[in-house]
């Protein structure tokens, strides 16, 4: 595979554009087919007993396909993100440097529970100029497996390489993947923080994602209680089994007892269950306590945690304390306090009167995402294109030596800036 992404990262972009194109087709094309597939996976899944997130993750039918499939035709209308000039200089006269963008190489992206995922990364890598491994949960194997095959099949008609992309659906393909250092470039882990975790601590390759999706919103004393309780409530209930979705909510002492009452009323209309700390339990008496380890969970259910602070930097210490660094929102109208929230908040996604659902790669204009990224590398937040490439640097001389520009009486360097248009 690693033989191929020459190939694959001169790939033009009217190439990859039609490829993209033909996957969306056949997608729609065999939409029966697929869900079909799915409920097979689905009815397994059921006998066994998976968990009902994952349940929800799996479903692969109706609006999930033809979302994968939008997703792909997005995909074909964004700008190729390979060729691009980031930065351009003049070393000297005749001696000019260029940065500029190119594929990762071999990415792998190991997944649980979402057949989506596979489409996306698909996409994602064919726009990109990567060569991909795809690892699904076995949960998924039905769904997967035709997936894999209409992708690659149609792909390889539309122009790529035989061979760019490759599902691999064991343990022991798994266990192989993780010790191939020398053949892949990039790991990106979607699941469990016990399941990437494991895949952080057993391979060398370097890997891109996150753990937890302990997301927060935060009311603040100068919120719109009517803007406060719609926005919460999406961001719980609009699709509850993601990262994305909030699992605490801080509220300000001065406003509590005007948004917590039919925020109560909102949520329990919706089956949320509600778990709050003592002084939130004097305006929702009868709701669960809240415990130290709610702060710490990722409920991905219909549960949401809620605990009263006297403070914004107490709302801002609660999250860089107990958050993931995923996505945190503060609801407000004092614009000072919203940009203290956002530059103090240690988060990828940091937002300020809005859902917290909107932390997503197709919400962002990304086309789609492999993932969201919490670490501070090359990618953080939601992964899209940008985040499947790296740079290179191209210098273009006329024989100069370093020689030259060393020694007792060396040629000064210009170093003059070059406008990025003027790239060779």
């Amino acid at each position: 595979m690693k033989a191929l992404t020459p190939v694959l990262s001169t790939l033009t972009t009217a190439v990859k554009d039609a490829a993209l194109r033909s996957l969306a087709q056949m997608i729609r094309e065999n939409a029966q087919v697929l869900a079909e597939a799915n409920q097979k996976d689905l009815e397994e899944a059921e006998v066994v007993g998976l968990a009902q997130p994952l349940m929800i993750r799996l479903k692969f039918q109706g609006e999930k396909i033809a979302g994968a499939a939008e997703g792909l035709e997005a995909l074909a209308g964004l700008a190729d993100p390979v060729g691009r000039t980031l930065s351009a200089r003049e070393l000297d006269q005749g001696l000019d440097l260029y940065q500029v963008t190119c594929p990762l190489g071999v990415v792998a992206m190991i997944f649980e529970s979402r057949p989506d995922a596979l489409v996306q990364m698909v996409g994602l890598a064919l726009k990109s100029g990567n060569a991909v491994i795809l690892k699904g949960g076995s949960e998924a194997k039905h769904t997967n497996r035709l997936l894999a095959d209409l992708l690659l099949s149609t792909s390889v008609k539309a122009g790529l390489p035989k061979g760019w992309m490759f599902l691999a659906e064991t343990r022991d393909d798994v266990k192989t993947l993780l010790e191939l250092s020398d053949s892949v470039d990039l790991i990106i882990p979607r699941g469990s923080n016990e399941f990437v975790q494991y895949i952080m601590q057993n391979t060398t390759i370097p890997v891109l994602g996150h753990a937890d999706g302990i997301v927060h919103i935060y009311v603040d004393g100068n919120a719109d209680v009517e803007k406060a309780i719609p926005l919460i409530v999406d961001s719980k209930t609009q699709y509850v089994a993601v990262c994305n979705a909030v699992e605490t909510l801080l509220v300000h002492r001065d406003i509590a007892p005007y948004v917590l009452p039919p925020l109560r009323m909102a949520l329990e209309a919706r089956a949320v269950v509600l778990r709050g700390d003592a002084e939130t339990k004097r305006y929702l008496p009868n709701i669960e306590d809240a415990v130290e380890q709610d702060w710490e969970t990722e409920y991905l259910d219909l549960i949401l945690s809620i605990k009263v602070v006297g403070t914004a930097d107490e709302a801002i210490a609660h999250i860089n304390t107990y958050g993931s660094k995923h996505t945190d929102a503060i609801v407000t109208e004092n614009r000072a306090t919203a940009e203290k929230f956002m530059n103090e908040v240690d988060s990828a996604n940091v937002f300020w009167n809005a859902s917290t659902r909107f932390a997503d790669g197709f919400r962002y204009g990304l086309g789609a995402e492999v993932g969201v990224s919490t670490a501070k590398i090359h990618a953080r937040g939601p992964v899209g294109l940008d985040g499947l490439v790296i740079y290179k640097w191209k210098l273009y001389g006329h024989g100069q030596v370093v020689a030259h520009y060393s020694g007792s009486d060396p040629k000064p360097f210009t170093h003059r800036e070059l406008p990025l248009a003027g790239r060779r």
